[in-house]
């Protein structure tokens, strides 16, 4: 079992939409019962907010819904419970290695750097623009998914194989 949290500001914009986006491509390639996905905030602004109506309307028009889905706050507990933390830009990067305090196991990274791209996902809380971060989302999503379905390049997925994974 690979467990995944999504990282973002608020948890209501970005990290929704990617914890939706990466749930609707794991289900589409039957690996479903091989992940626990989902999101969190670095910041208390939006905790118990909806998800952005924005996001919203924007996955229900490719078919994704994110019913039920609350902001949270990510906390230093999660450290051990989660495999992978994906951060949407630099500063979320930043809080999330202060909120944990470090990242002795290598487990965060940015999620267009599985894109093969050192940008940031683009925030939509600014822009306005929640196509160009569904683009962004989507294109580190399916990077992601190929790193850890890769059994040349998924070091995540070699480590499952052993068992390191999954707690």
């Amino acid at each position: 079992m690979i467990k995944i949290l999504f990282i973002c500001h608020g948890n209501i914009c970005r990290s929704p939409m990617a914890e939706f986006v990466m749930k609707d491509l794991v289900q589409k390639a039957g690996l479903s019962d091989q992940f626990v996905i989902a999101s969190a905030a670095t910041s208390t602004e939006e905790i118990g907010n909806p998800v952005h109506r924005g996001t919203r309307e924007k996955l229900r028009s490719v078919g994704i819904s994110t019913a039920g889905k609350t902001a949270r706050q990510m906390e230093r507990a999660d450290y051990p419970l989660y495999d992978l933390f994906i951060g949407m830009d630099n500063w979320n990067i930043s809080n999330m290695r202060r909120i944990l305090a470090g990242d002795p196991e290598g487990k965060v990274h940015k999620l267009l750097g599985f894109a093969g791209r050192d940008s940031e996902v683009a925030d939509p809380w600014y822009t306005g623009d929640f196509d160009r971060t569904y683009e962004d989302v989507l294109e580190g999503c399916q990077g992601l998914l190929r790193y850890l379905t890769d059994p040349d390049s998924g070091i995540v997925l070699k480590k499952a194989k052993k068992g390191n994974l999954g707690r």
